[in-house]
């Protein structure tokens, strides 16, 4: 940080794995400043203060909102695990920092959004994708195409067997605990799709098979409808490893399509026509957020809180659709509930 460059003093509510491996480290890279530390759970509190030599810490996310001057709150907890802290924050004027998904609640969801509007605050939702060069590159070349239908699949190994152990409560357990792929990369995979075609997702409908003898879904489908007409598969399957050398995405447009490979390649029309260099964009999204902190400028986020909403519900929607027997469901209408 330059000296010129204000401090920003940061809250951390969450800190597990992923906020020790990727969040607190780029912050302290960055120059923030951060204050304190929270989680439910005292073990990992203490073992991320103690890592990162952070002596404030707490356990209970509104305690810390009253007794510490924040410019920032990182919110790293799970999605089932939201509650109001985050409108708290945004109401008193800390900028937040989500990671996804930001619920599985749409209503708590909308509070937080709400919140980040009545307080005036900077957010972003942790779509770090959008900051690769690779998805960038691939909107670039979509922006002038009509697209016609786009895929996404998630191929994967068998997920563990129940063997004696009773399951209760079936799939709506898991996916309460966001515990099924299908949550935590269908919201990438959606958002991804939005942020490469510039299209919102106007219908949903889910199917799963989830076979009593294992712990999670085997597969899911999630099929959308763009505000276009145009249409989109996701699929994400739990049988085997993946296939050798198969796109991530897919998507069609009239005259022709495009595939991403993982976070390596681009092809367009069999061809390849972009291949990727080492990036961060974990890092460079941390970056990003801090930089318009600093410098109280939102324009260089590339995903606000408001946004994220668009890329949240057509995958909760897609569980009310397969908890209904695959209705489908009118995302906006869903959205606004």
């Amino acid at each position: 940080m330059a000296a010129t460059e204000p401090s920003v003093r940061v809250g951390i509510f969450g800190t597990g794995g992923w906020a020790r491996r990727t969040h607190i480290p780029h912050l302290i890279d960055l120059g923030a400043q951060i204050v304190c530390l929270c989680d439910a759970q005292a073990e990992a509190v203490d073992a991320a203060g103690d890592e990162f030599g952070i002596a404030t810490r707490y356990t209970d996310g509104h305690q810390m909102l009253a007794e510490e001057n924040l410019d920032v709150l990182y919110s790293c907890v799970p999605a089932y695990a939201r509650t109001d802290v985050e409108a708290t924050a945004a109401r008193r004027g800390i900028h937040l920092f989500s990671e996804k998904p930001q619920s599985t609640s749409m209503r708590v969801a909308r509070q937080i959004a709400d919140a980040v509007k009545e307080g005036g605050v900077l957010s972003t939702v942790c779509f770090r994708e959008r900051y690769r060069p690779l998805f960038q590159q691939a909107r670039r070349l979509l922006q002038n195409e009509t697209i016609v239908h786009a895929r996404f699949q998630s191929p994967g190994g068998l997920p563990p067997s129940v063997r004696d152990r009773s399951r209760n409560q079936g799939w709506g357990h898991w996916m309460a605990k966001a515990g099924s792929r299908s949550f935590d990369w269908g919201v990438h995979a959606v958002d991804y799709l939005r942020f490469m075609t510039g299209l919102d997702v106007a219908k949903a409908q889910s199917f799963y098979h989830d076979p009593e003898r294992y712990t999670k879904p085997l597969s899911s489908v999630f099929q959308f409808a763009f505000s276009t007409g145009a249409t989109a598969q996701l699929s994400f399957v739990s049988a085997t490893g993946s296939p050798p050398d198969e796109p991530w995405f897919t998507i069609f447009y009239e005259g022709g399509y495009l595939s991403v490979f993982r976070y390596d390649r681009i092809e367009q029309n069999g061809e390849i026509v972009y291949e990727a260099e080492e990036f961060d964009p974990w890092h460079e999204q941390d970056r990003v957020f801090i930089d318009a902190v600093r410098r109280e400028d939102g324009s260089a986020i590339l995903s606000d809180y408001a946004d994220g909403l668009k890329s949240l519900a057509p995958v909760l929607a897609c569980w009310e659709s397969a908890s209904r027997g695959g209705r489908v469901i009118d995302v906006p209408a869903f959205t606004k509930r």
